[in-house]
């Protein structure tokens, strides 16, 4: 992991001002992990790191993640939540011989999963102790945006002393992405996030950027919106690593 992290902060070094790196972990061992965060993120260009969905799916789960999330509080970095395994977790959960494969893991497992995770970080209190830490989650955060209206009436049945799920939704400090999204989902996430949480995400050359540039340009949410989603919001993340490096190196 170490030789890993080592040249994505070459390439951010060889290309200033270009990348910004998320950071490998060995998560099999998260003590290490939490060592080689810590270390990462002395390095040119690392913002912080990138941990699977399957961490977050239930709080009992995330808490084995609280290592790495007092790491990046102290540091003020962003962990970015993606869809996927932890060490020993079989995966994919559809086997390749299921009819529509492709389309159960890569869109309704997948997406039924981020919902978990958002549950986990925004219906609990888990990121309490970690106001500094930048957390993204990527794909509208799930299914939320079209779910979000059920859970609102649930809760008023169920537990109606309780506060809204759209409101804590709303409130929480976690970021999610566009990714792979058409303009009616980013309508649907503008709607119940605010487009300051929201960031412009392609998934790189899986999907490339046309699509989302597309998706985007035809959402109707406003110039503001828009020029926040595809611009404005991740260069403020970025400006507050960059920001609390700099003040590190100067202390040390």
């Amino acid at each position: 992991m170490k030789a890993v992290n080592d040249g994505l902060s070459a390439i951010c070094q060889e290309h200033p001002g270009r990348f910004a790196a998320y950071a490998a972990l060995p998560l099999v061992d998260i003590s290490a992990a939490a060592a080689e965060l810590e270390r990462a993120l002395g390095l040119p260009g690392m913002i912080g790191a990138q941990i699977p969905g399957n961490a977050f799916l239930t709080r009992d789960d995330a808490e084995t993640m609280r290592p790495l999330l007092e790491a990046a509080n102290r540091h003020h970095a962003v962990l970015f939540i993606h869809h996927g395994p932890r060490p020993g977790d079989a995966f994919p959960k559809v086997a390749g011989d299921t009819d529509n494969a492709r389309r159960r893991n890569g869109t309704l497992d997948m997406q039924a999963s981020l919902s978990s995770v958002m549950v986990t970080l925004c219906l609990t209190d888990y990121l309490a102790p970690y106001p500094d830490a930048m957390i993204h989650v990527h794909n509208l955060g799930g299914n939320i945006p079209y779910e979000v209206e059920r859970m609102d009436h649930r809760c008023l049945l169920d537990t109606p002393k309780e506060e809204l799920p759209s409101a804590r939704f709303r409130r929480a400090k976690v970021y999610v992405d566009c990714n792979s999204f058409g303009p009616r989902a980013i309508e649907a996430g503008v709607h119940l996030y605010g487009a300051e949480r929201i960031v412009c995400g392609t998934d790189g050359t899986e999907f490339g950027c046309d699509w989302t540039r597309k998706a985007l340009a035809e959402a109707q949410i406003g110039e503001e919106a828009r020029e926040q989603i595809l611009h404005r919001n991740a260069a403020a993340m970025l400006a507050r690593v960059a920001t609390t490096v700099q003040r590190e190196r100067a202390v040390a």
